[in-house]
């Protein structure tokens, strides 16, 4: 049997807060969050952004992270977002340069 992965994800719901949690799939878990079926802060304040994703190693991993996370402030919160979106872009500028030459 395959072993699942886990994931960490941050969504950004339509009146600007954030929410952290841990799932095994992320796109069922946000139209879990979308029908009202996901957890009780995401009810009501759809629809949602995902603004962070990060694949860990396990599901003890994931937690831990999961945990750090929803310690940090705003700010802090936000400054990890963005720190991943930069990271994600180099990633991609990368891979361009790469299949270009």
């Amino acid at each position: 049997m395959a072993e699942s992965k886990h994931y960490v994800y941050i969504l950004r719901c339509k009146d600007a807060t954030l929410y952290t949690g841990y799932t095994t799939n992320v796109e069922r878990r946000v139209k879990m969050h979308q029908n009202g079926n996901g957890a009780k802060y995401t009810r009501g304040r759809g629809p949602f952004t995902v603004v962070f994703q990060k694949e860990c190693e396990s599901k003890s991993e994931a937690l831990q992270l999961e945990a750090r996370i929803k310690k940090l402030t705003r700010y802090h919160k936000m400054k990890l977002i963005l720190e991943n979106e930069k990271e994600r872009f180099v990633m991609n500028e990368n891979s361009k340069e790469l299949s270009e030459g």
